[in-house]
């Protein structure tokens, strides 16, 4: 075991030899602030419109292959008590919402939707969806469907999500 301590502290003090605690705190610093760094590198996602197949859609709003869906996350406020576009009795809509622009494929126009929180009761739990269609990350919380957006109501405790239209998407 002499053997295994005498190499120990030879590496050691060549290493020591070799380099300053400066140049050490250098590298590590510099290290640690590039990996710090790496959540702001720009991420390439599609921004457009969700590409459906006519056939793989349905006209059920209490599934998540719904049209207005494709950029949701969270439980269905259909499955919960309410529809697509109001929340259950007993919640309320935050104000604070997340879009997303999906297609119809009945008319196939493009539509912008707004997904709304309803906030005030337990999480439903029900007919959970997470379409991330077009989702950013959170330095552009407009975009980004990750965030309970139970802000400004009475209370944060998320019950589900609405899918409103808010109107025709222009086309480019």
């Amino acid at each position: 075991m002499q053997w295994v301590d005498k190499f120990s502290e030879n590496g050691a003090r060549k290493v020591a030899q070799m380099t300053s605690r400066r140049s050490f705190l250098t590298r590590l610093g510099s290290y640690l602030v590039g990996v710090a760094a790496i959540p702001l590198l720009p991420v390439a996602r599609a921004a457009g419109p969700k590409s459906t197949d006519k056939n793989l859609l349905t006209d059920d709003q209490q599934s998540c292959d719904y049209w207005r869906y494709c950029a949701i996350d969270g439980a269905l406020c259909s499955c919960c008590g309410g529809s697509e576009s109001s929340c259950p009795p007993g919640t309320e809509a935050s104000a604070i919402t997340w879009i997303g622009t999906c297609r119809n494929p009945h008319d196939n126009k493009n539509y912008i939707i707004s997904y709304n929180d309803c906030c005030g009761k337990s999480a439903c739990g029900r007919c959970f969806c997470n379409s991330n269609e077009g989702a950013t990350p959170v330095y552009r919380p407009f975009r980004n469907n990750d965030t309970v957006w139970c802000l400004g109501t009475e209370t944060s405790i998320y019950n589900c999500s609405t899918a409103v239209v808010v109107g025709v998407a222009t086309e480019n």
